[in-house]
């Protein structure tokens, strides 16, 4: 037996650590680390858990992690409170999405993470997602929020970018430039 065996089948159970460590035997390292984080996560919300947040500790260099801090909740307040703790102390916020990872090497290549466009994904994933719904914005962030490093912020601030690029429609319009920040209730009709 080896040393984290008992730990694995603990966190995992052993059915699901055996599964576990068969597949990490063919992968590098970073692909390794990706997939204990990932089935952790399912192995917890196997457990009840319904909401599993994630955040990762790089070392002074930002090429190898030190830890990872794993948040789990069954109440989505919870969850939201924890994602906005978490997305203050992580180290990249490239258009105002965080990564959830804190990285003191970050402040060396703030080029590389300004190169990624999230907030460009999120209107293209809601766009999809979303077709043909009414919704409040309330309701699109908690329906699309879980499991993705957005805030309720950046789920503003798309809408409002995409009502005044008239590809969604929202009861009431905004008025002279008013914003969703303003508008607390939008009603979304996807055209």
């Amino acid at each position: 037996m080896k040393p984290f065996d008992g730990t694995l089948d603990v966190l995992f159970g052993e059915e699901r650590a055996a599964a576990l460590r068969s597949s990490l035997e063919d992968l590098n390292p970073v692909d390794r680390e990706n997939l204990i984080v990932e089935e952790l996560a399912q192995s917890l919300k196997h457990m009840g858990t319904k909401f599993v947040l994630p955040f990762t500790f790089k070392n002074d260099k930002g090429n190898r992690t030190t830890h990872h801090l794993i948040f789990a909740t069954k109440n989505f307040k919870g969850y939201e409170i924890m994602k906005e703790i978490m997305a203050k102390e992580s180290s990249e916020h490239p258009q105002g999405v965080p990564s959830f990872e804190y990285s003191p090497a970050s402040e060396k290549f703030p080029t590389l993470f300004e190169l990624l466009r999230p907030l460009d994904d999120l209107a293209e994933m809601l766009s999809s997602e979303f077709s043909g719904e009414t919704l409040t914005m309330n309701e699109i962030y908690m329906r699309h929020s879980v499991g993705r490093p957005f805030l309720k912020r950046n789920y503003k601030r798309v809408l409002a970018a995409m009502e005044a690029k008239d590809k969604i429609k929202a009861s009431p319009p905004a008025k002279n430039g008013q914003s969703a920040k303003v508008r607390l209730l939008l009603l979304i009709v996807w055209l």
